[in-house]
């Protein structure tokens, strides 16, 4: 029988469980930027590749001289669509294609967002990936109740400050979990 959730897994962060195996998720935080009975969409937020954004503008005959901007990581956003973007940013400015998750975040898959960040007049803080995470509809559900995964509330501080490397674990102790004491063998009682 599917687990149920009374609430809606948006702007809620998904931390891989020390035993999930799928090299795509293992010791990955994903964003959730929607969630409903339809299944849900994430961009993972802890995989960085080696890509620059400048490397990106380039292809995307987009000029900026920047170092900030051309050296800015890009991260797989997940095995779905891995050659479209996705800028998950701080609210603001709205763009041709915004999906506004929350007061404060936002997702935005279209070029005007990248031109306003090569030009310095970009979201104040963004992570650029490429690709995202879907699921069909009680497919994350299951998945949770597999013990594949811990949900909780997201937080932008982790997003768009902390470095890669300090994100899992960040994000688990939002939830007073210490993923370091967890085993990779899930156990059911």
């Amino acid at each position: 029988m599917p687990m149920s959730f009374s609430t809606t897994l948006t702007n809620h962060f998904l931390i891989a469980m020390p035993g999930l195996r799928d090299p795509n998720f293992s010791r990955t935080v994903t964003y959730i930027c929607e969630h409903s009975d339809q299944g849900a969409m994430g961009i993972v937020i802890n995989r960085p590749m080696d890509i620059r954004l400048g490397e990106v503008l380039s292809q995307l005959d987009i000029d900026s001289d920047d170092p900030r901007v051309l050296g800015a990581t890009v991260y797989l956003g997940g095995p779905v669509q891995p050659d479209r973007g996705f800028v998950l940013h701080t609210a603001g400015e709205s763009f041709e294609s915004t999906l506004s998750i929350t007061p404060d975040i936002s997702v935005t898959t279209s070029r005007d967002v990248l031109e306003a960040i090569a030009a310095g007049r970009g979201p104040q803080r963004s992570l650029v990936a490429l690709g995202y995470a879907g699921w069909a509809g009680g497919q994350l559900e299951d998945e949770i109740g597999a013990n594949s995964w811990l949900s909780g509330p997201a937080d932008d501080h982790i997003i768009f400050r902390l470095p890669n490397e300090a994100r899992w674990l960040a994000a688990a102790q939002l939830l007073g979990v210490d993923l370091n004491l967890l085993s990779a063998e899930a156990g059911h009682a």
